[in-house]
């Protein structure tokens, strides 16, 4: 039965980010709001929780993960950035970006693209999920909570505490967040390509 805690969306109180944070460190599952979405989190080197993960959310391994980073500092050393790259990754982050960029030795091979070697990072703009990184002190692994054979996010925290109590550890109620996905956009090659428009305004960035 996973522990629930209802936190302030603006002002989270720290005691419960503190505890959903241990049982991450434990290899926990856990559900927490972004920005775009609640999302599935679970400790980035925990190779049982990222399968947990996987198997919650209903992939396989070639389904790409995300890195939900803290700041751009600290996505910059789980991905490859050049200077090109870098200035438009600072214009456009916090916010409800994903970016493909190529991993660095610091990503785990497990959940990185197989053959590409890539791996999608993002900066949420949510205090929740800030909060949470910076207690962590390091990237989380998450996909969007999207139940299996289903295709949009769940939303309603009451829901999620329904269908996913003796699935998950730890759920972090912050109330509804936006249902829109976030606009990921493709680094790896010579020019950025918008792959999917979402949440984050691609045209902002040039795209």
């Amino acid at each position: 039965m996973a522990q629930v805690f209802h936190v302030h969306p603006d002002n989270p109180q720290a005691r419960f980010l503190k505890q959903a944070v241990q049982i991450l460190h434990d290899g926990g599952i856990a559900a927490i709001p972004t920005d775009s979405s609640y999302a599935l989190v679970c400790h980035l080197d925990d190779k049982a929780a990222a399968e947990s993960l996987r198997r919650i959310r209903g992939v396989d391994d070639k389904h790409h993960l995300t890195l939900l980073c803290r700041d751009l500092s600290e996505l910059a050393s789980y991905a490859r950035v050049d200077n090109r790259q870098y200035r438009l990754l600072k214009s456009a982050t916090p916010g409800r970006f994903t970016f493909i960029l190529e991993a660095t030795k610091e990503v785990p091979r497990r959940v990185s693209h197989p053959a590409r070697r890539t791996i999608g990072l993002r900066v949420p703009e949510h205090r929740v999920t800030q909060d949470l990184l910076a207690l962590l002190g390091q990237p989380l692994l998450a996909t969007t909570l999207i139940p299996p054979g289903e295709t949009e996010p769940l939303n309603d925290p009451q829901e999620i505490e329904a269908r996913y109590d003796k699935l998950l550890q730890v759920i972090v109620e912050a109330g509804a967040c936006s249902m829109e996905p976030t606009t990921v956009i493709d680094m790896t090659g010579e020019e950025p390509e918008l792959l999917r428009q979402g949440g984050g305004d691609a045209t902002s960035l040039g795209l």
